[in-house]
This record gives C-alpha cells, structure tokens and sequence, in this order.
C-alpha cells in the first residue's frame, strides 16, 4: 500500500478481519469448523505484502485466535435395576421345552453419517485428530450403576426384550423373573468372544469345564424356586459367572451363592461388581455342604447336577421352602429337573420335572 493510499484509507487489511463466529453443533463439528476458520485466514493472510502502518497506530494481529471450546459432556447411560414388586403368579408346573432360537441375535453397531466438511476446512481436517462423536442417550439402559461399551450399549435391551418373549411364548410366567431376566445384562457375564450368543437359548462356556446355563434353564428353576412366594433368603450351589446370582437378586432379598472353584468365584466377583447389587453373598467352598450360618433358606437352586439332592440341604431348606436340582448321572444322560418341597421338619416332597444337562456336582474345592 502507498504511502498516498495509507492517507485516504488509514485502517490496514488486519483491521478488517473479523474473528470468526462459533458455530453451534456437536462437539466434533465444532472444532472442524474453528479449524476451518483458521485456516481461510491463514489461506488469505499469507500471499498479503507487508503493510504500511498508520502513524501513531499499534499493529494488529494478522491472525486471531480462535477461542477453544468445549466439547459436551455425554451424560451418564447408567441405571440402577429396579427392583420389581412382589405380584402373585399360579405356581402351576409348566412344560420347560424351550427351543433355541433359530436366527442368533447380533448386535449391531447404531452410528450417525459422517459430517462433510466444507472445502476450505479439508485442509485443517487433514492435520487435525479425529473428533469424537458425541454420545447418543436416546436408549434407556437397564443394567444397574454400569456404562456398557456402545455397540452392546445400544443394543442389548432390545435383544433382551426378544429373550423375555421367547421365555413367555415357552410357558414362564412369573412376571417378577421375566423382570430380573429383562434387566440383567447376560452378556456382561461370558467371553467378549461370546457376547454376540449371549441372548441365544444356548449354555455357554466360562471355563474350568463349567458352562452358563441356558437363559430359559435359569428362568424355569427361579420360577419354580420361588412358586409366586416372596423371597426372603435364597441359596445358590455353584456360582459359576455369576449370572444367576444376579437374576435371583432380583427376586429374593438376600442371595447367598457359593462356588467350589476358586477362578470362577473371583471371576463372579469381577462381573458383579460393576452391577453393584448390595443383596448377594458370594462364598467360596463346598456346596455341598451349605452354608448352616445363614440357613434356613426359603429357597435353594442347584446348578450342577449330583446322584441325589444332599441331605445338609435338604436341612437347610425352611419349612414350607423349596429345592430345584437336577438330579441323575453325572454324565449327562438321564438327568431330570427335580423339585423338593419341605412339608415338616421331617418330611420333604419330591416331583421330577424335566429333562435337563448339567455339569456334575461335586465335592471339595479346587
């Protein structure tokens, strides 16, 4: 710029530049657009000659800088699992045939299209990190004081709510166990490998030899189990994941679990504790013995499957209680899903069900 033109236009090309509005909008297009911003200048700034100043005037600042703005918070997904009110339901014996489901129930990824950026940001987008996306809330999440990952997130309540119907069509109908099967998130308590089956009718592996038991297995013991009673204490032989310790702690009021090995008992300590559930008691020892210091019990579930039902739980069991147990070989082959009932303090009733799998029932620890 001449000195003659410095005259008749005093301000300089820096006085004109205005810093650029902040854009509203999620916390990613945010900063692609500030970049952007700086980068128009930059574009413009650069070819420019310096410029002659007006005398007596400071010097402006050839590029301005962008404020930084925050990036919003997500808020929590958690929430606590409810627990559901007591409501009388027939304890007739239904049939427990339950088939799997025929298609395996995938979780799927829900995502957003990616936002375009406008041609004179692609230059900054180049070089700057990948913004984050912001969090999607419009889900309601069901598992108690626990931020799943987002993909079983965003998912695992549909594909749960699909469980409870096939439970329903398949003859459970204590609405309190439909509940707690609804809530309990199955897939927190298998092999990342595994979750994409966690919903499926299907016994899974946890290790040790030692399997997760079929979601309409758990489902008909409970229902049996608590027969439309509201439970106060509830024994379970045989820990395992911990996945139906959870679901009975939505049924009883106390939950007392014990597990003969050591791996498996920490590991149902590790998948617990983000559920926060203050109303189970794991244990690690002989289930075969009980556990007198809490008995007598309103109800005992045994998930391994032993030549006959032990006589310290059948003692264990209160007056007017009921055992689920499967009971027969312990290969395998001709086990039933036995029901006892104590009568008297010295008489029991015995009914066999169904036909089931299960592993054997031992004694010791390991």
């Amino acid at each position: 710029m001449t000195s003659e033109r410095a005259k008749r236009f005093p301000l300089g090309l820096e006085d004109l530049v205005r810093e650029p509005r902040r854009p509203e909008g999620r916390p990613g297009e945010v900063r692609a657009a500030v970049l952007a911003a700086s980068a128009a200048l930059n574009a413009r700034q650069q070819p420019a000659k310096p410029q002659a100043r007006t005398p007596g005037k400071a010097p402006s600042a050839l590029q301005p800088k962008a404020q930084a703005v925050p990036q919003a918070r997500a808020p929590s997904q958690s929430a606590a699992i409810t627990q559901p009110k007591p409501q009388a339901a027939p304890s007739t014996l239904l049939s427990s045939s339950i088939k799997p489901s025929a298609k395996p129930a995938i979780l799927t990824t829900h995502g957003k299209a990616a936002h375009t950026p406008s041609p004179t940001a692609r230059t900054a987008l180049k070089s700057a990190p990948p913004a984050k996306p912001a969090a999607r809330t419009n889900e309601r999440m069901t598992a108690p004081n626990v931020a799943l990952s987002g993909a079983l997130a965003l998912t695992s309540e549909r594909v749960r709510e699909r469980m409870v119907e096939r439970l329903r069509a398949n003859g459970v109908t204590d609405q309190r166990v439909l509940n707690a099967m609804s809530v309990v998130p199955r897939h927190m308590f298998v092999d990342p490998g595994l979750a994409a089956q966690a919903y499926e009718d299907a016994a899974l592996p946890i290790g040790h030899h030692q399997t997760i038991s079929k979601p309409s297995v758990v489902a008909r013991m409970i229902e049996l189990a608590a027969a439309g009673r509201a439970l106060t204490n509830v024994l379970e032989i045989g820990t395992g994941c911990g996945y139906q310790a959870a679901v009975l702690s939505q049924v009883a009021r106390e939950v007392y679990s014990i597990e003969r090995i050591k791996p498996l008992s920490e590991r149902a300590k590790t998948n617990l504790r983000p559920l926060r559930i203050p109303n189970i008691r794991l244990h690690y020892g002989d289930g075969r013995l009980g556990l007198p210091s809490a008995a007598p019990f309103d109800a005992i579930v045994i998930a391994a499957a032993g030549l006959d039902v032990p006589q310290a739980l059948l003692e264990q069991l209160a007056i007017g209680g009921r055992l689920v147990a499967p009971v027969g070989s312990q290969d395998g082959q001709n086990q039933v899903l036995t029901l006892v009932e104590r009568l008297g303090p010295a008489q029991w009733r015995e009914s066999r069900l169904d036909r089931v799998f299960f592993v054997p029932l031992k004694s010791g620890v390991i």
